[in-house]
C-alpha cells in the first residue's frame, strides 16, 4: 500500500496500573508546615523552602540533643578555664568539698575531687598518681577511654603511671606505663579522693607532664569559687558545639552526628556565622531541644528507669540499661544517655556495676507522692526504713530545677545525710523533712527554697546486695 499525502504515525503511551501512595498530590496539607503544593510531583519553590526551613529545625534539634554530653563536656573544660586551669598543668581541687557557689551538674559535697584537662594535641601526657584515688578520662565528645585508679586493673587504688596517648601517635611508647588511647585531643579526668585528710598528700606526689619534659604543676582550690562548667540551653548551644568541631581532629567524634552538624553549618575549617532564617532556626531548635532534654531529665520517657516500678517516683540517672555506652538489645537508648547527661558527668563502666559492700548508688526524684513537681513552698517528708543496706553512709541532696546544680540554700551540704546527729524514730527508721523553714524541735532537715523548683538525688555509698536486690524500699516525698 503507498500512502499520500502525510504520514500518519500512530503514538502509543504505556499506561501502568500506579499504585496511589507512591505519588503525591497538586496539594498536601500537614499540620506542621501548612499547605504544600507541587505540579505533577515537582514541588514549588515556595514549598520547597518551607520544607527545607523545616528541615533545617528538625536536624538542629537533634544536632542539640545529641550534642548535650559534647558541650557538656566543652562548658566544664572552659569552665576550668575560667578560673585560672591550664592543660596539662593545673589541678583544681575542692579542698572544702564542694558548695553552692560553683555552678555544677548534680555534685556531691562529701568527698572531695581533684579535676584537670588532659591535651594531647602535641605530646603524650604522663600522670604520676601515687595516692587511692577513684576517678576516669572522658574524651571531648564525653566518650569512655579508661578508668583511673581502683576502677583500673593495674592500679586498684595503689597508684602508678599513666601515659596518655592520642590515637594517631606514632612514637615509640616507654615500658612501665598504664597506657590508654584516646581519640580526642582535649580530655577530662576526674578525681574522688577518699576524704579531705588525703588532699595533702595527693598535692605532694601527683605529677603531670608531657612525655619527655619535667613536672611542673600547680593547684587552685575552687572551693566556695563563683564560675560556671553547665552548657547554654539557648542558642549559644550550637557556638559551643562549634569550638569543639573546630579543635578536635576530623577522625573523632561521630561521623553521623558530624554529618547533621555540618547541615545547620557546623563543619571543620569552615565559618560558623548563622544569620536571618538559618539563626532563626537554630534558636527554634534550642527552644524545643531544650524542653525535650528537661522532659527526659526530670520525667523519663523509658519507664523502666524507675528503679521501684510504678510503686515509686525514684528513678535511675541513667536509664535502664545498667550501660555506661546507653545499649541493650542492640540498639540505643537515646533518651536515657540525653537524661543523664543533662543531669550528671563522668561516663565509665563503674557507674553501672553492682557492688557488694563497695561502690556508689544513686536515685533521682522530680515529684513527691502525687506525681507533682516538688515545689520550695511546699514541705514534704520521707522516711527511710531501719537497717540500710550499706557500709559507709546514705545521703539526700536537693538541685536547683534551673541549674541542676546544689540549691543555694544556707546548708553548706546542700543536704542532709547520716554521717551528720541523726535523729531516730522508734522502730530505727529515720524521717527526713524537706521544707523552706527549719522544723520544730529535733529533725532531719533538708532545707529547700520559697518559689523555687527542685529535685532530690539520693545516694547510697558502698550498698550492700540487699540494696540491688531491692528488698530495702523507700518511699515517695509525702506532701504535708
Amino acid at each position: 500500500m503507498v500512502l499520500t499525502g502525510l504520514t500518519a504515525y500512530s503514538v502509543c503511551y504505556a499506561d501502568p496500573k500506579v499504585p496511589a501512595n507512591i505519588t503525591t498530590p497538586d496539594k498536601v496539607h500537614t499540620k506542621a508546615v501548612g499547605d504544600l503544593h507541587f505540579k505533577d510531583g515537582y514541588p514549588t519553590d515556595a514549598t520547597m523552602s518551607k520544607v527545607q526551613q523545616y528541615m533545617l529545625i528538625q536536624r538542629a534539634v537533634n544536632v542539640f540533643v545529641d550534642g548535650i554530653p559534647i558541650t557538656s563536656m566543652q562548658a566544664m573544660l572552659e569552665g576550668g578555664k575560667s578560673i585560672g586551669a591550664k592543660p596539662n598543668k593545673t589541678v583544681i581541687i575542692s579542698e572544702s568539698l564542694f558548695d553552692k557557689n560553683s555552678l555544677w551538674l548534680t555534685p556531691n559535697t562529701t568527698t572531695p575531687y581533684a579535676i584537670f584537662e588532659v591535651d594531647v594535641k602535641e605530646a603524650p601526657i604522663v600522670l604520676d598518681i601515687q595516692s587511692s584515688v577513684l576517678g576516669m578520662i572522658d574524651d571531648a565528645f564525653f566518650k569512655y577511654v579508661g578508668d583511673i585508679g581502683l576502677g583500673n586493673p593495674a592500679d586498684k587504688g595503689k597508684g602508678g603511671k599513666y601515659l596518655i596517648v592520642h590515637n594517631s601517635y606514632k612514637g615509640k611508647i616507654p615500658e612501665g606505663y598504664i597506657v590508654l588511647k584516646t581519640p580526642t585531643y582535649r580530655n577530662w579526668v576526674p578525681l574522688r579522693l577518699n576524704s579531705v585528710k588525703d588532699i595533702a598528700q595527693f598535692k605532694k606526689t601527683f605529677k603531670m607532664y608531657p612525655l619527655g619534659k619535667k613536672p611542673d604543676v600547680n593547684f587552685i582550690n575552687f572551693s566556695g569559687v563563683k564560675y560556671n562548667t553547665i552548657h547554654a540551653n539557648n542558642v549559644d548551644f550550637f557556638y559551643e558545639l562549634n569550638e569543639v568541631i573546630q579543635y578536635e581532629p576530623i577522625t573523632s567524634g561521630d561521623p553521623h552526628f558530624r554529618g547533621l552538624a555540618a547541615m545547620v553549618g557546623i563543619e571543620k575549617g569552615k565559618p560558623f556565622k548563622p544569620t536571618g532564617k538559618h539563626l532563626d532556626a537554630l534558636k527554634e531548635a534550642a527552644a524545643i531541644a531544650n524542653v525535650h532534654a528537661r522532659n527526659q531529665a526530670f520525667r523519663p520517657a523509658n519507664k523502666m528507669s524507675y528503679y521501684y516500678g510504678k510503686s515509686r517516683q525514684w528513678f535511675l540517672p541513667f536509664g535502664s540499661t545498667m550501660s555506661h555506652e546507653f545499649k541493650k538489645d542492640g540498639k540505643l537508648f537515646v533518651d536515657d544517655r540525653t537524661a543523664f547527661h543533662y543531669l550528671a558527668t563522668g561516663i565509665t563502666p563503674m557507674m553501672t556495676k553492682k557492688f557488694d559492700g563497695k561502690g556508689s548508688s544513686y536515685l533521682v526524684t522530680t515529684t513527691d507522692n502525687s506525681k507533682k513537681a516538688l515545689d520550695g513552698n511546699k514541705v514534704y517528708t520521707i522516711t527511710l526504713p531501719a537497717n540500710p543496706p550499706m557500709k559507709r553512709f546514705w545521703s539526700f541532696m536537693v538541685y536547683d530545677n534551673q541549674t541542676r546544680s546544689i540549691l543555694p540554700t544556707n546548708q553548706r551540704s546542700g543536704g542532709f545525710d547520716s554521717t551528720g546527729d541523726v535523729v531516730k524514730n522508734k522502730d530505727g527508721s529515720v524521717t527526713v523533712t524537706f521544707a523552706a523553714k527549719k522544723p520544730k524541735g529535733p529533725s532531719n532537715w533538708v532545707q529547700t527554697l520559697p518559689n523555687k523548683g527542685f529535685f532530690v538525688m539520693f545516694r547510697m555509698y558502698s550498698p550492700t546486695k540487699r540494696w540491688h536486690e531491692r528488698k530495702w524500699v523507700i518511699g515517695n516525698l509525702m506532701k504535708k
